[in-house]
């Protein structure tokens, strides 16, 4: 057996923006909360098989039954909806954004957030693009080209639009970009892989940024400039918001101590729940951009 959702836990908890906890969640807790488990590989979009092993890629097909199962058990008659993800998971909710707004009728107020999914198509320390390379694995493999809209692939390949830096100009939905501008999961997967890095240089700095020197800092500088530079279109929508604070993290929305709690990341005092809830309930516009690191205090950094 290659792979099997036997394996997955029987529980998890639900926190950050999942908890049913008032002051752990305080716009969200009183909602309907359902977390699909990841299981495809292909953010939900896969659309492929494999004849040399035998191996079919359903990530759509998964998609479109877990949505409808959900909208069997009520979750037609929401009058809000709020479709979010993190890392791979974020990576789901910009693909499939526009997609689950369309199930809902118009009258039902319907938005997106995605946490740590805004990969770049970044060029690596080795001067290549490794997770471009990786992408197309991915895309091949999974067939997702059958699952990406037409107004991207008539313009530019398939791996470019399973970018999310090339899909969030096409999204009509409101949407939410929640990020760390020194994301170290790219850090470490996308920027500075082994294969880029075969004298590992980078080992010490790419699990611990206080292990940088400062060329390191330099090109990581590179690298926020580069991610904020490609969220300008999008930033200019009224109904977008955004939260690019300058942390080495990864997936801050799922995580109690980022998302609200005492000491969570904040970008001028606006913690990350509040700047979520404020903009889905259009209380404020929110275009939070953190100043380069180290300025930011607040960080709950990986190390």
């Amino acid at each position: 057996m290659r792979g099997s959702s036997n394996y997955m836990e029987k529980q998890i908890q639900f926190f950050g923006i999942s908890s049913n906890k008032p002051e752990e969640n305080p716009d969200f807790y009183n909602w309907n909360r359902v977390i699909v488990r990841y299981c495809d590989g292909a953010s939900f979009t896969g659309e492929g098989y494999d004849a040399k092993n035998n191996l079919y890629f359903r990530g759509q097909r998964i998609w479109s039954v877990v949505m409808e199962d959900l909208m069997s058990k009520g979750m037609r008659s929401a009058k809000q909806a709020l479709l979010s993800g993190c890392s791979a998971g974020g990576l789901s909710s910009i693909l499939h954004c526009d997609e689950f707004r369309a199930l809902f009728p118009q009258s039902t107020k319907v938005k997106c957030l995605a946490d740590g999914g805004f990969f770049l198509d970044a060029v690596d320390v080795g001067g290549g693009r490794s997770l471009r390379s990786f992408y197309e694995g991915v895309v091949n493999l999974h067939g997702v080209a059958n699952s990406l809209p037409k107004s991207c692939t008539s313009r530019m390949d398939a791996t470019s639009c399973f970018f999310p830096q090339n899909r969030v100009p096409d999204i009509t939905t409101p949407t939410f970009l929640l990020n760390a501008a020194y994301d170290v999961w790219q850090i470490q997967k996308s920027l500075a892989p082994g294969k880029a890095d075969p004298a590992g240089s980078w080992n010490g700095c790419k699990f611990n940024h206080t292990k940088c020197d400062s060329k390191q800092i330099q090109f990581l500088q590179g690298f926020r400039n580069e991610m904020i530079n490609a969220l300008r279109g999008f930033s200019t929508s009224s109904k977008n918001g955004l939260f690019i604070n300058s942390c080495f993290a990864h997936c801050q929305s799922y995580n109690q101590d980022t998302w609200y709690a005492d000491d969570s990341p904040a970008i001028g005092k606006k913690r990350i729940a509040t700047s979520v809830g404020d903009w889905y309930f259009e209380r404020s516009q929110e275009k939070n951009i953190d100043c380069p690191y180290p300025c930011d205090n607040t960080c709950h950094h990986l190390l």
